[in-house]
């Protein structure tokens, strides 16, 4: 769990509905109208933005900003040593079998044991995170539309509340509702866009930028075991993608 994320999301909303209690408690912040407009609308008018099957598996990826995968960089160096050392020592074919920490590691490994060339192994795994980048800015632009649709969403449904104030201007009791849908509409649009989607893409951003360079590591640890370069050097190419006090803490180990 991503404790950044949930205290993020939960203390933004907790202000809002803080404030709205403040002023008097949320009946006055409620319309079903206007709910149907935004939320209801937004819904729909992003499902039409993209394919079926991206639209709901964009709902899988909006969980990772609050459950992300756990990569970490400094025991995935250390696991590449250890193997640059068996490999050196005993041949490619005695990293058969050998854990790795992840899927990708554990294919790039296969694919040595299998007798791949430097060339043929990068030239693929490199095709490996061009994939992976193009899903997930599938699943962002999902996202994105939610943030660019849901305001507009807001804006339309502003002015049906204008509309239907200025036809009912002869009846005092109507005005009220009507602009009531106008401002609500609105602040929903708001809403959608800062404090829920707009945040969450700048988080799967984040972790798509840090498993993009996680998968670049391992690349070139595996790089460097098919080059059949000596373990430190290999950790030094791969530790100089790390901050310094873990890369202080590798060359301490």
């Amino acid at each position: 769990m991503d404790l950044a994320s949930l205290i993020g999301l939960v203390g933004a909303v907790g202000m809002i509905v803080g404030a709205m209690l403040s002023g008097g408690g949320l009946g006055a912040f409620i319309d079903t109208a206007s709910i149907l407009i935004v939320f209801g609308g937004t819904f729909f008018a992003v499902m039409y933005t993209a394919p079926l099957p991206v639209f709901l598996g964009s709902f899988g990826a909006m969980s990772k900003a609050f459950l992300p995968p756990v990569k970490k960089p400094d025991a995935m160096i250390e696991r590449m040593i250890e193997l640059a050392a068996v490999a050196r020592k005993d041949g490619m074919m005695a990293l058969e079998g050998q854990a790795v920490p992840d899927k990708f590691f554990e294919k790039g490994l296969q694919m040595l044991v299998d007798g791949a060339d430097e060339r043929t192994l990068v030239r693929q795994m490199n095709q490996e995170i061009k994939a992976m980048k193009l899903r997930h800015e599938a699943n962002h632009g999902v996202i994105k539309a939610w943030i660019d649709i849901g305001p507009a969403m807001g804006m339309i449904g502003t002015l049906v509340g204008l509309v239907l104030m200025l036809g009912n201007m002869a009846d005092p009791k109507a005005i009220g509702p009507a602009m009531a849908v106008a401002l609500l509409t609105t602040l929903y649009g708001a809403f959608i866009a800062n404090v829920l989607f707009a945040p969450m893409l700048t988080k799967l951003e984040g972790y798509t930028l840090h498993e993009t360079t996680y998968r670049q590591m391992v690349i070139s640890g595996l790089s460097g075991i098919a080059k059949s370069e000596s373990p430190r050097t290999i950790q030094d190419q791969m530790a100089a993608n790390l901050p310094p006090k873990q890369q202080a803490k590798l060359e301490a180990a």
